[in-house]
């Protein structure tokens, strides 16, 4: 099974590269993040023509989550108790066997705003909500675009980000407190080398420089991680023209 996570950036723009992207990959699960659309205008039957079943959370211009899969999506949830958001940034659902978050964790735009204590608050709430759903399903994949590159070593320049959003020291560890949950950074599981990015500004020719960052993750249980045979990123669909800013993550399970 192929899991894989993209921020599109827009689907009403980036559209062909999910068709072109998914015919190629062949991907069974996808969670897509900022398609910046109102359910009303979803493609659902340009996904469908691809051959897969899709759930979605969004709205107008901004954020916006949705579940591509090929098998049935139910048990939806897009708000959490206790976070009073009216983003749409949750997409959880039950997909065959296994439990699904896909999440479009907030920016923070700059350490101390009160946009980045929205997002510190913002993951603690997730956070305490997940802890639920691995202790009553230990088959759960939390993935997205996380803003947050979880070491130095996923990030271009450490010595320039240095405490900057993205990549502070609170917001590590925030995410480490998901992780300490029960789940693993299943990309690290296979290579753990410096200099694999997901993500690269447009500007100052970000991608050509590869001045990247690692913020697209799929995390994965335990339970799922003993089935795990490749994780990977791949750049490819950055090289597209009017490319989104993000590229595909993934994750392969051995079918059971």
């Amino acid at each position: 099974m192929k899991i894989a996570t993209w921020n599109v950036n827009s689907l009403n723009v980036r559209l062909p590269h999910v068709e072109q992207w998914c015919a190629q990959a062949q991907p069974d699960l996808v969670g897509l993040q900022e398609t910046k659309m109102e359910d009303a205008k979803f493609p659902r039957a340009a996904i469908e023509a691809l051959g897969y079943e899709v759930a979605f959370s969004g709205q107008k211009t901004y954020n916006g989550v949705a579940l591509l899969a090929r098998q049935p999506i139910h048990d939806v949830v897009t708000d959490v108790p206790g976070l009073d958001d009216p983003q749409r940034r949750i997409f959880i659902a039950t997909v065959g066997e296994m439990r699904v978050a896909n999440l479009y964790v907030v920016n923070g735009q700059a350490v101390g705003s009160e946009k980045y204590a929205y997002k510190l608050n913002w993951l603690d709430k997730i956070t305490r909500f997940l802890d639920g759903e691995l202790r009553n399903d230990p088959r759960l994949i939390v993935m997205g675009d996380f803003n947050i590159a979880p070491d130095d070593r996923d990030v271009h320049d450490p010595a320039a980000w240095h405490e900057k959003i993205l990549c502070s020291t609170p917001e590590r560890d925030a995410l480490r407190r998901l992780l300490d949950l029960g789940l693993i950074d299943s990309f690290r599981q296979f290579d753990e080398s410096p200099g694999k990015y997901s993500w690269w500004d447009y500007r100052q020719a970000g991608f050509r420089r590869d001045l990247g960052l690692r913020i697209d993750l799929v995390l994965a249980s335990a339970a799922l991680m003993e089935r795990a045979a490749a994780a990977s990123i791949d750049r490819e669909p950055r090289t597209w023209e009017r490319p989104s800013d993000h590229t595909p993550a993934l994750l392969e399970l051995a079918d059971v």
